[in-house]
């Protein structure tokens, strides 16, 4: 099992390579070592028909839509962990209008340069993209009236610092919501430790209940998931990770993988 500081290395390498290429990265959960499945973007929900999308941020690197929850309002301060190119902080924008800002953090400084490129493009005066980690913010306190995440947060070794640091950031009676991936019952050893799975979302991810219990035990209050969404994997992925017989175990076990969109409030 990798350690925390490995598996930032493996998840920054990944990204680092999505972010150079021209074509949407393979995506949560989906990849190989053999790159025979790049493009499949399994967990991604559909991004194309809200304001502000911006084809050129979308990576398909999303499991769901936590701006569709957030609660947005014009003018608000909003922060969006893991930004990547800068897809939910241009839909975001398009929500808080000029009146407001919108902050993408990401650890990955390929990500930052083709988000800032995005920016430029577009000419926006009100969004910002930092360089840094989750778990050690470079905000002050009480800077966000909501912070907002897709498919991140699962890939942070430390889920208390990660929550602890987004209760510190956002401003009083602020709230969060974050779309993220987590199980049901224990996955297979080999599934768990593969790398390619670290970087797609799944092997970083808790049981749903102690995701939860985190969020609480931080000092969240209102704690509710507002949309579920059961992940699939392929045959032809699991393959790359599980024998014949595996497969079929897993596949009758019952054990889940899920999207999930939580809210919580300061």
């Amino acid at each position: 099992m990798q350690n925390g500081n490995e598996v930032k290395e493996i998840v920054k390498e990944k990204y680092g390579q999505i972010a150079k290429q021209s074509n949407k990265g393979c995506g949560c959960g989906c990849g190989s070592s053999n790159n025979k499945i790049v493009g499949y973007t399994i967990m991604e929900d559909e991004y194309t028909n809200l304001d502000g999308y911006v084809a050129d941020a979308d990576l398909g690197l999303g499991c769901g839509l936590p701006t569709e929850f957030a609660g947005i309002k014009k003018g608000d301060v909003v922060v969006d962990l893991g930004s990547g190119a800068g897809n939910d902080v241009f839909v975001a924008r398009a929500i808080t209008g000029d009146e407001g800002k919108v902050i993408g953090i990401d650890m990955t400084q390929e990500m930052i340069d083709k988000a800032n490129r995005n920016k430029e493009k577009l000419g926006f005066k009100n969004v910002e993209f930092y360089l840094g980690e989750i778990e050690d913010m470079p905000l002050p306190n009480e800077t966000a009236d909501v912070v907002v995440s897709n498919c991140v947060l699962n890939l942070v070794p430390s889920k208390q610092k990660a929550f602890a640091e987004i209760f510190r950031i956002l401003k009083k009676d602020g709230h969060f919501c974050v779309s993220d991936i987590v199980i049901k019952g224990e996955l297979p050893a080999n599934l768990k430790k593969s790398a390619e799975m670290y970087a797609g979302c799944v092997a970083g991810a808790l049981q749903q209940d102690e995701y939860l219990k985190i969020i609480s035990e931080t000092g969240f209050k209102n704690v509710e998931i507002k949309k579920t969404k059961v992940i699939t994997l392929p045959d032809e992925i699991l393959k790359n990770y599980l024998s014949e017989a595996e497969l079929k175990s897993y596949q009758n076990s019952g054990i889940g993988i899920f999207s999930i969109t939580v809210t919580a409030g300061k």
